[in-house]
C-alpha cells in the first residue's frame, strides 16, 4: 500500500481498489537498543533469550514484553503476552537475586482482540498455542468485551505493583514440546518411556 485516499486505497504496483472504509494499522515495532547495543536480535530486533528471557549473550540482561524473543520462537505481539512476558522477566530477576535457577516461560493464549471504535470490536477466541478457532464475540457485546480487557489489564499492572507474583496467566506445555522437536531433541513422551 503506497496512499490511502477518500475512497480508494493506492498500491505498490500502481492498482487502485475503491473502498468506501479503510482502517489502516499500524502494526508493532520494537526498540532498537538490543540491536544498537550489539546484543544478539531476530529480524524484527527483538533480543534472542532463553526460556528464561535471559540474553543468550549477557546472563546480566533480561528482556522484557514484546521486546523478547525466547528461544528464537516469539510470542505475538499484545498486551496479553506483553504484560504476562513482563511479570515473568521480574520473577527471573527476583530469582537470580535469591541465588535460584530461573524457571522458563509457561505462556498460553486464550484469544485476540481488537476495537473497532466505541460502538464494535471482534474477540477471536484462541486455543493456548494461539491459533485461532471458530468461536468470536462481535459487534457491540465484543466492542463490551474488549473495553473489559483493556480495563483488567490497568488492574493487573496495579495488582501485580502491589502485591509482586499475584498475575497469573494461561499455560500452554506444548510450547515446550516445539522447542525440543525444534531443536531436533527427542518428545518428552519417548524420553520418559525409554
Amino acid at each position: 500500500m503506497t496512499a490511502v485516499t477518500r475512497d480508494a486505497v493506492q498500491l505498490s504496483g500502481g492498482r487502485e481498489l475503491s473502498s468506501t472504509v479503510t482502517i489502516w494499522t499500524a502494526g508493532f515495532g520494537v526498540p532498537d537498543l538490543a540491536a544498537r547495543s550489539g546484543l544478539s536480535t531476530d529480524a524484527l530486533g527483538r533480543l534472542l533469550t532463553d526460556e528464561t528471557l535471559t540474553s543468550v549473550d549477557d546472563v546480566r540482561i533480561v528482556a522484557a514484553g514484546d521486546s523478547a524473543a525466547p528461544s528464537d520462537l516469539p510470542f505475538r505481539m499484545s498486551c496479553q503476552a506483553a504484560t504476562r512476558i513482563g511479570a515473568h522477566a521480574a520473577d527471573t530477576v527476583l530469582s537470580r537475586l535469591a541465588g535460584e535457577q530461573p524457571v522458563p516461560i509457561n505462556l498460553g493464549f486464550f484469544g485476540q482482540c481488537i476495537s473497532l471504535g466505541r460502538r464494535a470490536g471482534i474477540f477471536q477466541f484462541a486455543s493456548k498455542d494461539d491459533t485461532a478457532n471458530g468461536l468470536y464475540i462481535g459487534g457491540g457485546p465484543g466492542a463490551k468485551l474488549k473495553e473489559f480487557v483493556c480495563k483488567h489489564t490497568i488492574k493487573h499492572l496495579a495488582d501485580e505493583a502491589r502485591k509482586p507474583g499475584s498475575l497469573t496467566w494461561v499455560k500452554d506445555d506444548e510450547r515446550q514440546e516445539l522447542l525440543r522437536a525444534k531443536r531436533g531433541e527427542a518428545p518428552a513422551t519417548a524420553e520418559r518411556a525409554a
